[in-house]
């Protein structure tokens, strides 16, 4: 008589817990599949021959491939590069967390390592002491977040109102992204009336292919870029048609025009697309960091931006994208620091990703936060969403950390929903774009999402998204229309976001605008950090409106809410 094993009640209740339905992976370093400990990543090494740099990592220069070249020639300061080399990496790790050394300090030596340099020193370092030097070396001072505003119908008069909730709540910057690309020109227009609804000097974006994500930003319809991906090997560049000295002559054509952009990359991606030449994920991501240094380019969304399964599937692949921020950081570049796409099942798991970010604090602690429901979320989900705001809140208060982000009230969002689809109707109308229903209008009012509103005519705005191209229509239309539909305010400010790619104030690193419409970036807002008691802490009126919460009971009164 034979009977089936007998299976532990704890081992079943386990087997059923949401982190098991993540995918683990053990490490293959012979095509990349390691975080940032491969036997093929090279020894640290540089040499220099009349200014030139002739060794980089015990390559030969005849050798080079031509992120090598580029790295070589254009993002290490040739005349750093052999004293910064010669220090131990633990000493350089030691000058990260040190308060007594300043940012300056550190930046001084950075400039002229290589990529296997900055991997050995990160190599040095456990979790705890990166966010240590993290919360030193970012460039702005006053941390900061971003949105994603996207519908699964592509939806404007959705993004409209999201864009303006998420405004209200604290965003500085929104992205939005589309299921049809036909639809971009409408949808931007609606992102960027939308954000202007909630908080004045919201800057917008919409990822896209690069030539039709530059023209919208040429013409006014957005106000940053950040869809521009660079590589960390040849054959996976080649793949796009791209090499670094392309990118860099797109970064150039934004600045020509005032617009703030960064860069993207992020670990895990080489691996994806299967050419990772054996190198770990975090050494070539490091290139990446360095190709974007050297191109001139103010910032990089990494933080394995849309590849975080990657790395998340092996060990230390979450140390690994900690540790690209930081790098990121200690060269001098803003970083929207990525918990900008979903990866796990657990929660547990998904705070331990974002709290690396959240508690030191990053130019952008997500660079996609998703405004809407994830089932909206065109960019594949974010790790957080519009049913976390309530926990983003509460962390922040428990812990007094500044994520960017503020409890409203729920009279306050209806009031600023509806005004950003009334306003969007009124923009529409003067372009001559299809109608906005005032059924549509109470609909998003009170929306959770895509499912609750009523469905437009597709190919109506189809049509219509096309004519917006071919008639040139520019952000200075969408002003006239604001105001002609009697939303002076919100023209005012899309006008004063306009007039900020002539002042070229935007392109300072880590810049974005204030509700009060002045320019903060690292050049205004340098981050002070020194140890305890320096540096950003939120204090004074930000602190009280981080106390606020849905549900904050009187000391007094037990039976009275004041949240």
């Amino acid at each position: 008589m034979t009977t089936s094993a007998r299976r532990s009640k704890r081992t079943e209740a386990l087997e059923q817990r949401p982190v098991n339905l993540d995918g683990f992976v053990e490490e293959w370093p012979e095509v990349g599949m390691v975080a940032m400990d491969s036997p093929y990543d090279p020894e640290p090494g540089v040499r220099v021959e009349n200014g030139v740099i002739v060794e980089l990592d015990g390559k030969p220069r005849a050798e080079f491939d031509f992120l090598d070249q580029f790295i070589a020639d254009h993002a290490i300061d040739v005349e750093a590069t052999e004293q910064a080399m010669a220090i131990p990496a633990v000493d350089i790790a030691h000058l990260l967390i040190d308060p007594r050394a300043t940012r300056k300090d550190v930046l001084a030596v950075s400039r002229g390592l290589t990529p296997a340099k900055l991997l050995e020193v990160v190599k040095t370092m456990n979790v705890v002491e990166m966010m240590m030097a993290l919360q030193k070396m970012r460039a702005r001072r006053t941390p900061a977040n971003q949105a994603h505003a996207t519908s699964a119908r592509d939806n404007p008069v959705q993004v409209a109102a999201d864009a303006a909730e998420a405004s209200l709540r604290g965003f500085r910057e929104l992205e939005t992204t589309l299921g049809v690309v036909r639809y971009a020109p409408l949808v931007a227009i609606a992102l960027q009336v939308g954000a202007q609804a909630g908080t004045p000097g919201v800057l917008t974006q919409c990822a896209l292919e690069e030539a039709t994500e530059l023209e919208l930003g040429m013409r006014g319809i957005t106000a940053y870029a950040e869809t521009i991906s660079v590589y960390g090997t040849e054959p996976v560049f080649c793949d796009g048609d791209d090499t670094p000295w392309s990118k860099a002559f797109l970064a150039s054509a934004y600045a020509s025009r005032g617009i703030k952009m960064r860069f993207t990359s992020g670990t895990g991606s080489e691996v994806q697309m299967g050419n990772a030449e054996g190198k770990s994920m975090l050494y070539l991501e490091i290139r990446c960091i360095l190709v974007t240094k050297g191109a001139g380019v103010q910032g990089l969304q990494n933080g394995s931006i849309s590849c975080i399964g990657v790395p998340g599937a092996v060990p230390a692949g979450i140390r690994a994208v900690l540790a690209e921020n930081l790098i990121a950081s200690m060269v001098d570049l803003e970083c929207a620091s990525g918990n900008d796409q979903s990866f796990s099942h657990s929660d547990m798991r998904r705070v331990a990703r974002l709290l690396p970010q959240l508690l030191p604090g990053t130019d952008f602690v997500c660079s996609g936060y998703s405004s809407t429901p994830n089932y909206d979320n065109m960019f594949a989900g974010s790790n957080v969403d519009a049913e976390d705001y309530d926990d983003w809140n509460v962390l922040q208060r428990d812990l007094q950390v500044d994520g960017g982000l503020r409890h409203v009230p729920e009279a306050e969002l209806l009031a600023v929903r509806n005004r950003a689809a009334r306003a969007l109707q009124g923009v529409f109308a003067h372009l001559g774009l299809p109608p906005i229903t005032d059924k549509e209008i109470e609909a998003v009012t009170y929306a959770h999402g895509s499912k609750d509103l009523p469905p437009r005519d597709v190919l109506e705005d189809l049509k219509a998204a096309q004519s917006v191209m071919d008639r040139g229509v520019t952000g200075l239309d969408i002003v006239k229309g604001l105001d002609a539909a009697g939303f002076t305010d919100m023209a005012h400010s899309l006008l004063a976001v306009l007039r900020q790619r002539v002042s070229g104030d935007l392109l300072h690193t880590s810049a974005i605008l204030t509700p009060e419409l002045e320019t903060l970036s690292a050049v205004n807002d340098t981050n002070d950090y020194a140890g305890p008691g320096t540096g950003y802490r939120p204090s004074g009126a930000r602190w009280e409106e981080m106390k606020r919460l849905r549900h904050v009971v009187s000391a007094q009164n037990p039976e009275q809410e004041v949240g």
